[in-house]
Formats: structure tokens, sequence, C-alpha cells
């Protein structure tokens, strides 16, 4: 029993020194994060923010519903959500100056949506609180990946649907080649220069590379708990976007 508390214990260690690194790492680049993700995107995220809003307001309720965006960062897919329909849409982070970034975004819109800092793999929410739920490139920066899918699967309520968009395998060898030559190169260093933290953009590709692809991730999804599991690349597979319900 000692082995076994001891286990545990050292495995919530390590997942909140995790945690508390990738805090400060979003930190440091707060104030320039939009700039570099636009810049470096060529504003291709912007597209893939709309197929996320339009595929979660496929089936929310004709009253709009409750839409819970995790790891909002500086809010642009919970602005796009609330800018997409009539769903209410709280945002939650666990990076303070992101959340004020997000905050000032959209009070300057006139939007209304809600940002509160939180923890993804506690969230602070009763079960079955959301209609609708999503995390866009912030499941593979969680501590544990498996315990964030089953918590946005406890405040889903029956039949609630949840979008994840991340960073994937790109689906043609040749356009997998150039993708990771641009991650690995071009991004880390244009995003060290213009942000100031080189080691933050060595981090990106670094996380991607260890990320399930395609198949895993649904795999994963369905283990949580969720079922009418689905995906769509985006643009060629450098993202995908992965659907699952929670049932009925």
């Amino acid at each position: 029993m000692s082995d076994e508390i001891s286990n545990e214990d050292q495995q919530s260690a390590t997942q909140h020194e995790k945690a508390r690194r990738v805090r400060e790492m979003f930190a440091s680049i707060a104030a320039r994060y939009d700039l570099i993700n636009h810049l470096l995107s060529g504003n291709i995220d912007k597209r893939w923010r709309g197929v996320v809003a339009k595929t979660l307001y496929k089936d929310l309720p004709s009253a709009g519903g409750r839409i819970l965006d995790v790891a909002c960062g500086t809010g642009d897919l919970s602005l796009t959500l609330t800018g997409s329909g009539d769903a209410q849409v709280v945002g939650i982070d666990f990076c303070r100056p992101m959340l004020d970034i997000a905050a000032s975004k959209s009070s300057k819109r006139g939007s209304e949506v809600l940002f509160i800092e939180g923890d993804a793999l506690s969230l602070p929410f009763r079960d079955r609180s959301f209609d609708g739920a999503t995390i866009a490139f912030g499941l593979r920066n969680l501590a544990s990946a498996d315990l964030g899918l089953r918590e946005l699967l406890r405040v889903l309520k029956p039949g609630g649907k949840v979008a994840v968009l991340e960073f994937s395998k790109p689906k043609w060898a040749i356009f997998r080649g150039l993708f990771k030559v641009y991650f690995t190169k071009l991004l880390a260093l244009v995003g060290g220069v213009i942000s100031g933290s080189r080691r933050a953009y060595q981090y990106l590709p670094d996380s991607v590379s260890l990320f399930p692809n395609q198949k895993e991730l649904s795999s994963m999804m369905k283990k949580a708990g969720f079922e009418e599991i689905s995906y769509q690349n985006l643009t060629g597979g450098i993202a995908a976007l992965h659907v699952g319900r929670r049932p009925r």
C-alpha cells in the first residue's frame, strides 16, 4: 500500500510540475501570442476555428445552450463561438495573463463571454452543465490528456458534443516532411525572436511530435467514455478536428 501511495504521489507531483512549467511558459509569451499565431499560420487558424463553431452549433438546443471552451488562452475560439450563434460561452484557462487579454478583447467587441481562471483537470463546474465543449490546441499541454478528456465528458449533458482541435499528422509523406521542417526550424526561430522566448517555440514542435495521431486520439476519446467519435483532417492533416458525444 505504501508503494502504491508513493507512486500516486509521484505522479501527482510530476503533473503539477508540468502544469507549472506550461503555465509560466504561456505567461511569458502572452503579450505577443496572437500576433505570432496569426503570422505563422497565415490566418489559417481563423478558418479552423470557424469549422469548430459550425460543428458545435449543429446540435445545440434551439434556445442556444451553453458551450465551454477549455484552455481558451487569449479567447479567439471563445469569441468565434459567441459570434457564430446565441449560445452562452464560458472560457476557462489556467494562465491569468492569457485570460486578461481574452477579457480585454471580449470587452472591446462587446461580447458576453465569461472567462474563468481554472484547471482543465479539475473543472469548477457541476456534472452535466454544458450542451457543448471544446478544447483547441490545449489537450497536448495538459499534464494528463486522459484526465482532461474525462473532465470534458463529466461536464457535458447526455448527448452533448465535444470538439477537440489539435495539430496532427499530415496525410501525405512529402507534406509531413515540409511540415516537420517548418515546425522545428522556421517556427522555433521566428516565434522565438518575436516572443523573446525561443524555449516556448521549441516546446511546441516537441509537444506536437509526442501527441497521438488521429486514430490514437479517437481511441483515447472512446476510452474516456465518448461515443459517435469521428474526425476530419484540416489543411491536409496539419490539424484535425475530433468530435465525440456523451452517451445519451
